[in-house]
This record gives C-alpha cells, sequence and structure tokens, in this order.
C-alpha cells in the first residue's frame, strides 16, 4: 500500500486527511507556555486569535526525528510505502529531521520531497499524489511525477501589516515601522529555492490588489489543476482580490484558510493565489 505523509505546513483539517486517506505529522506551536500540535490540538480559528491578542509571538518547532519514526517503522512492518511531501527546507528543518529518521528505519520503501514550497503549493502536490495513487500508479512512477510538478508550483501573496514579519525576524524593527507609517503593502512569493520572497512593495491596498492582479496574469496556469485563493484571519481583502481576478476570467477552484506555520509570519488579512504554471 502506498502512504501519502504531509506535516502541517499543508494546512488540511483532519476531516480533509480523512477523506483523502492521508497521514499527518503535526508541527508544534508554542505560544508562551503553552504547546499545540497544528492541526491537531489548535484550531485556526483559536490560533489566529491567539495571535491576535497575545504578546507572545508563536514559535513553530519541527517534528523529531522520532515523530517519523514511528511512521516509517509502521510501515516498514507492514511493507507499505510512504511518500513525504515536507515544507520547504528553505523554511524548516523538518527535511532533515525526515532524512534521518529514514536513515534509522534502513527501509528502501521511503520517499522524501523537498517540495521547496509550503502551505497550499503542498495541497496541489498532495492531491495530484493522492489521484495518482488512486488510480494505481507505481510508488517510483508518483515521486517522478510530483519532482517534475514541484517546480510549476506558484505562490503569491500579499502582506497586509508588516508586524509579523518583524516579530518572525523577517523585518528589523525600523523597516517595519516605517513600512506601517508609509502604508507599504509587500508581495511575497516561495523561490525556486523554497525560501520567501519579496517581488513587490505597494503603496496602499488597492495598488497591491491591481499589481498582485497584473503578476498574475502575466503568468500562464495550467487549467489541469487547481487554483486556490488563499487567506489567513480574515476575508474582506480575498472579495476585493477575487473581483479583480473575475474580470481578468480568472476562475478560482476554492478558497483555503492559510494555517499557524506560515500565518504566524504573515499576519491577519494576507491573501494571494495559489496555483501551476504551464
Amino acid at each position: 500500500m502506498i502512504r501519502i505523509l504531509v506535516d502541517s505546513s499543508a494546512d488540511y483539517t483532519p476531516e480533509e486527511l480523512q477523506a483523502k486517506n492521508m497521514e499527518l505529522v503535526p508541527i508544534t506551536i508554542t505560544i508562551g507556555e503553552d504547546s499545540y500540535q497544528d492541526g491537531v490540538t489548535i484550531t485556526r480559528d483559536t490560533f489566529y486569535d491567539i495571535l491576535t491578542t497575545s504578546s507572545e509571538f508563536p514559535k513553530t518547532a519541527q517534528p523529531s526525528p522520532q515523530d517519523f519514526l514511528d511512521f516509517f517503522e509502521d510501515a516498514k512492518e507492514k511493507d507499505d510505502t510512504i511518500i513525504y511531501l515536507c515544507l520547504s527546507s528553505g523554511l524548516s528543518g523538518t527535511f532533515q529531521s525526515a532524512t534521518l529518521a529514514k536513515n534509522m528505519a534502513e527501509y528502501n520503501n521511503i520517499y522524501l520531497i523537498d517540495t521547496l514550497s509550503a502551505t497550499l503549493g503542498i495541497r496541489v502536490l498532495a492531491e495530484y499524489a493522492c489521484k495518482l495513487r488512486d488510480e494505481n500508479v507505481e510508488a517510483v512512477a508518483i515521486v517522478e511525477a510530483l519532482e517534475n510538478l514541484k517546480s510549476r508550483i506558484t505562490i503569491l501573496a500579499a502582506v497586509d501589516t508588516l508586524e509579523y514579519l518583524y516579530k518572525g525576524g523577517r523585518l528589523n524593527k525600523a523597516t517595519a515601522a516605517i513600512g506601517e507609517l508609509a502604508n507599504l503593502k509587500p508581495l511575497i512569493t516561495v523561490t525556486n529555492e523554497g525560501k520567501i520572497g519579496i517581488v513587490g512593495k505597494c503603496l496602499g491596498r488597492n495598488k497591491a490588489f491591481v499589481t498582485l492582479t497584473k503578476m498574475i496574469c502575466e503568468k500562464e496556469m495550467d487549467t489541469n489543476f487547481p487554483c486556490y485563493s488563499v487567506y489567513t484571519l480574515g476575508t474582506d481583502n480575498s472579495d476585493k482580490f477575487e473581483e479583480k481576478l473575475a474580470k481578468e476570467r480568472i476562475s478560482i477552484t476554492e478558497r483555503l484558510q492559510i494555517g499557524a506555520t506560515i500565518g504566524a509570519h504573515v499576519g491577519p488579512g494576507a491573501y494571494g493565489v495559489v496555483f501551476v504554471s504551464r
């Protein structure tokens, strides 16, 4: 049996994981003295409520090698195959933990894919993996298809406030303060190296809507795959942004919420799209 494994950064709910027959290795979120398993012991609503009201900034901790080893040894015992779609190694040490666990398991039927992506970008890959699995495609062929697809995943988003980029160490205090005064709205992406990159800076929300829409129109989407509208907390920005996209005849498959792993760093009001480029 082929088992598809993701971590919390893919932003699946327990119900979605069960429906897709996928498994989850949770990332730990620590806020003050309280620790939670992202996607397991804390809901997104609760997380964002804490994020916007607490003086403590959330810290994330990658799963340990032992967390992965439990899955890998179970697969070895049952003679199953695991395909793990991991949060980008450019954003977390999670891939390193999984690699250590694979070496400890000493089992060949474990495939680790460094997605070089995050959040709904991983979901696009995971959905495709499930589709191929359900079509009885062999594991090696699934892995090859995913490796070929991952470089085409495109994430473009706008950040509504600089506060959380500063709190998460992505910006220094002076830059964040000046940006907030100027009503600066950064446009971000996940680069080919799997890191967060700034692709534009707009003065004001309306300019951000227009510029982000233009960037998306310049890309050629592969309509064989979904185009997700994504948001963190609050949907007002997504409503206006999707209106702009609709005028350009860009169809949204579904609007989905970004969870704690990435949401902690971009903060409330963030919005964007995830799609596959041709």
